[in-house]
């Protein structure tokens, strides 16, 4: 089934060059660093407002006040003045030294030691700046305890935010997979080093030969060669692909030609193939140097709205909806016996497993009578479907109707498991099944409601499952997800559900 009008205009619509510039910023891979140097930046005036505070029990006196352009020329107006001129040198610094990268890409004692070093030094340029231009009026140890303050709050909370990432990865959230090229010294003794620092967030995946030799070795954790790396490595949802060793030229340009167009990020470690790395920085996984050969470049800012968007509504939701879904479950208590709520293992972003609550609209043992039911599918395919279902309960078909059994994966959304809109997430047995471009849809975080959804959920064959799935997940964006959510309340309305 094809994608349908809504969905391709937005692939490559007319934008004015204001619109085309704007959405280049928000959707850049830089916009993280970004966030950085604002937080760097706001750091800095809370430290200011503690110094004054501790100095003078009063954090600014605006008694002759008169507006604006007084305030520039009062001794506070001053003050401000060389604080956003510490500021500035203070988030120069800071990206100069490479402070900007994600926490991986720096080891801790470093990002300390150069986060005191672009304080300093910002410091001493301010000192510099009130001695040259007179600033005699402007407190000295005012100054100095900004620079201490700004040093105790920055350094404090890029500790936290790299304890908050550490924790994540530790869980298994947002880690990426890796593959080694390789069967070397260097490749073992890299896939130890991702092994033992898993705080980094790097899930060692298999090792791909590339000689004949290497592949008839008994390595169990050779999994491939390089004629079918990118298969596996589609297949694994590989994010980067290391290569260990010295490997054939015209191998490696295919290898980062392919990886490219599958959005798979490439490393070299540490040779110098020919052409790919010239002008490419040095980047750090632990102890080991390694060069960028290929990066993808995410939307990420668009990325951070769309979880903002899930989190908000989500949590809205929950809050309006406490006395409604306390209902639901009260009825679900009378209608059968068993549970309210029905956690059911799912499929989620890379192959992930994770728990889908759902309302239980089922008897108890749905799952053991499904067996006995195979033969009556009315699905295509993968896809399980039945008309008048035998274990649906009275009250539960009505839930169904409505779509109301979804309403705990708001729960999901809050966790990360899911977002509001995206594919919807599978069971084991179908993915199982997959073919190798069917693992496309779960390439992003499955949804409550999707594409699918509004557009044919009625429609029992797998293929236009697929291709409707693999259209949202194609021709992505903000404004897709809001039409999808806005359809969305229209297939509840009209009660056109399962």
């Amino acid at each position: 089934m094809a994608a349908p009008d809504y969905v391709r205009p937005s692939v490559v619509p007319h934008r004015s060059p204001l619109f085309i510039g704007l959405a280049k910023l928000f959707q850049s891979h830089s916009v993280p660093g970004l966030l950085s140097a604002l937080l760097d930046f706001i750091t800095v005036l809370v430290a200011a407002g503690l110094a004054v505070r501790f100095r003078t029990a009063a954090p600014f006196q605006f008694e002759d006040w008169g507006g604006l352009p007084h305030l520039l020329h009062s001794s506070t107006g001053y003050f401000l003045t060389y604080i956003f001129w510490f500021a500035t040198c203070l988030v120069f610094f800071m990206r100069s030294y490479g402070l900007y990268r994600m926490p991986q890409q720096l080891s801790s004692l470093h990002e300390l030691r150069m986060s005191i070093h672009a304080v300093i030094v910002a410091g001493l340029i301010l000192c510099g700046t009130l001695y040259l231009s007179n600033g005699a009026f402007i407190s000295r140890i005012e100054i100095l305890l900004t620079v201490l303050f700004t040093l105790i709050l920055l350094t404090t909370r890029r500790m936290i935010r790299r304890h908050m990432v550490y924790t994540r990865h530790r869980a298994g959230i947002e880690t990426r997979n890796v593959l080694i090229v390789g069967v070397g010294r260097v490749a073992h003794a890299l896939r130890h080093h991702l092994v033992s620092l898993n705080h980094l967030g790097f899930r060692f995946k298999g090792f791909i030969a590339i000689t004949p030799e290497e592949a008839n070795s008994n390595d169990a954790d050779i999994i491939g060669d390089s004629r079918n790396c990118l298969q596996i490595a589609r297949s694994l949802f590989v994010d980067e692909i290391f290569l260990s060793g010295p490997a054939d030229k015209q191998f490696v340009l295919s290898l980062v030609q392919e990886a490219r167009i599958f959005g798979i990020d490439v490393r070299a470690v540490p040779d110098l193939y020919e052409g790919l790395a010239w002008n490419a920085p040095i980047e750090y996984i632990g102890q080991f140097p390694t060069i960028p050969l290929h990066r993808r470049d995410l939307p990420i800012g668009a990325f951070l709205a769309k979880r903002a968007l899930d989190l908000t509504v989500a949590s809205l939701g929950l809050l309006a909806l406490a006395p409604f879904l306390a209902i639901i479950a009260i009825a679900i208590k009378f209608d059968s016996p068993g549970s309210v709520l029905y956690a059911a293992k799912r499929i989620g972003r890379k192959g992930r497993t994770f728990d889908c609550y759902k309302f239980r609209t089922m008897v108890e043992n749905a799952d053991l009578l499904k067996a006995d039911l195979v033969h009556r599918n009315e699905r295509d395919g993968i896809l399980f479907k039945i008309a008048n279902d035998p274990r649906i309960t009275r009250f539960g078909q009505r839930l169904r109707k409505y779509s109301l059994d979804e309403l705990p994966q708001l729960f999901n959304v809050i966790r990360g498991d899911m977002s509001l809109v995206g594919p919807r997430p599978p069971i084991a047995s179908e993915v199982e099944q997959y073919d190798l471009s069917h693992l496309r849809r779960l390439d992003v975080l499955p949804g409550i409601t999707g594409l699918w959804q509004v557009e044919a959920r009625q429609d029992p064959s797998f293929e236009s499952y697929i291709s409707l799935d693999t259209a949202y997940v194609e021709n992505w964006s903000l404004l897709l997800d809001l039409k999808i959510l806005v359809r969305t309340v229209g297939v509840v309305i009209t009660g056109t559900g399962s």
